[in-house]
């Protein structure tokens, strides 16, 4: 008994995350979020009040992204196809990146405060992890950002939870996301606002293309440099 006390005492924000991880699984169930949004809905909604509130479509469409990826944990490319559709290449790809950004930093806030604490002691015993994330934050985070972002080797909602635990600063963290999510973010609003644009598909689609190459190359020459296994 003592040391389930012990145990909770050590781990209570890890705890209370993970009662809130439980409780929105259930609510998601019972309301379905996560369908009306995986279904249209959600798009055809927005579709429908973006010629007379354009602003107003935007707003909600960027809230709407944040908690769709950082409390229901739905992949980020389904907002950004809905951002081409909706707001056409540059407008969408804008809003997207907006969307993404904020949605990154509360998840790193979070991770930060509620798993921090109780997972650090435990991932810095793995060598690896503790050079890299640790010991070497300083040195290798933007590498590390860089070659994550550009080339999403795990979802991007749990990178930004798992970033939250290392000691990658919030600032280091914040600007290199910001930046190195451009790319993979535009290669998919562009090619999906192609779709909707017949006289200049191809266009769209040449150009999200070659934004897709560019970034392979960018992500394989930071790999190489930082010598990341």
């Amino acid at each position: 008994m003592a040391a389930a006390a012990e145990f909770c005492r050590k781990n209570y924000k890890l705890l209370v995350f993970l009662g809130l991880v439980v409780l929105i699984v259930i609510l998601n169930w019972v309301f379905g979020w996560s369908d009306m949004i995986a279904n249209g809905q959600f798009l055809d909604w927005l579709q429908s009040m973006l010629q007379d509130h354009p602003a107003e479509t935007g707003l909600i469409y960027v809230v709407l992204s944040i908690i769709g990826c950082v409390v229901l944990a739905l992949p980020g490319v389904i907002f950004a196809i809905a951002a081409g559709t909706l707001f056409g290449a540059v407008t969408g790809t804008f809003l997207c990146w907006l969307a993404v950004t904020l949605g990154a930093m509360v998840s790193f806030l979070v991770g930060r405060y509620f798993l921090k604490d109780s997972l650090k002691p435990k991932l810095s015993q793995n060598k690896q992890l503790n050079k890299l994330f640790f010991e070497g934050a300083h040195k290798s985070d933007i590498y590390l950002l860089a070659i994550t972002r550009l080339i999403p080797i795990f979802p991007y909602n749990l990178q930004n939870f798992a970033y939250g635990i290392t000691d990658v600063s919030f600032f280091n963290y914040t600007l290199y996301s910001a930046i190195f999510m451009i790319p993979g973010t535009a290669v998919y609003t562009v090619a999906s606002a192609g779709l909707l644009d017949a006289d200049n598909r191809i266009i769209y689609f040449a150009f999200a293309a070659v934004l897709l190459v560019i970034t392979l190359l960018i992500a394989y020459f930071l790999k190489k440099k930082a010598n990341i296994e």
